[in-house]
């Protein structure tokens, strides 16, 4: 009876400590793209004026690093049962998963201001398209207009107030050339890039949802590992006392 609850706990603390140990190369491995995303492609989807830093390659090392830490800190709490790092683990675990659920609240409640904020960050952004030190941006609006088959954030005419003259920039033509966003707005895309990403996005909600409820599920599952092992140290070094 007695070896087979050692080895029922040994099976387990082993998981615990894979679960860790998985969590820490997954932020290896999103540091690792970030890092990567960084330094080939210029900052791209840097669209936001206001936070030039808000790219997917800094997201991406940030996110990576928070991972990689709270791994870090579960694995070595796991294989040292020790109830500080498995307590620390747990704290940060859960202050990320409220963080999250917070934000996707937040977001819901004010829609509507998040929409005519992002449009007119979006447009003050256009402004920086084409200048020096701006790369990211300019490859950004380049990939989506491209890619999505539209043009400016509300409107084609959202560019003339940046070249303060009737012209887009060349990703907004229906068949592309040099210099053809100069050429009469019949040959540009006239979909509202906003708009149209919004679209995709709601057309793609429920890949969105799935992923982010199995994040959700993964996170609740690294708090529920977390408590109960450090319950399991309290509760052996009562005994041992």
């Amino acid at each position: 009876m007695g070896d087979a609850r050692i080895r029922e706990a040994s099976v387990d603390h082993t998981a615990r400590h894979k679960q860790a140990a998985e969590a820490e190369l997954g932020g290896c491995g999103i540091l690792g793209v970030g890092i990567w995303l960084a330094v080939t492609q210029g900052n791209f989807a840097t669209l936001s004026s206001s936070f030039p830093s808000l790219s997917a390659a800094n997201l991406l090392i940030v996110t990576g690093t928070f991972v990689m830490i709270i791994g870090f800190v579960g694995c070595i709490g796991a294989i040292k049962e020790n109830k500080c790092l498995l307590l620390s683990f747990f704290i940060m675990l859960l202050i990320i998963f409220l963080l999250e659920l917070t934000v996707v609240i937040l977001f819901f409640v004010y829609t509507d201001k998040i929409d005519k904020y992002a449009q007119r960050d979006l447009k003050k952004g256009l402004h920086l398209y084409g200048t020096d030190g701006n790369i990211g941006l300019t490859n950004a609006w380049s990939i989506i207009q491209t890619d999505f088959r539209c043009c400016g954030v509300s409107n084609y005419t959202d560019w003339f107030e940046v070249y303060n003259t009737t012209r887009v920039p060349d990703s907004c033509c229906l068949e592309f050339s040099e210099n053809c966003g100069l050429h009469s707005p019949g040959t540009w895309w006239k979909a509202p890039c906003y708009e149209t990403v919004k679209i995709w996005l709601q057309e793609n909600l429920l890949a969105v949802g799935i992923f982010g409820l199995c994040t959700a599920l993964v996170q609740i599952l690294g708090l529920t590992f977390a408590m109960t092992m450090y319950c399991q140290v309290v509760k052996a070094d009562t005994y041992c006392a």
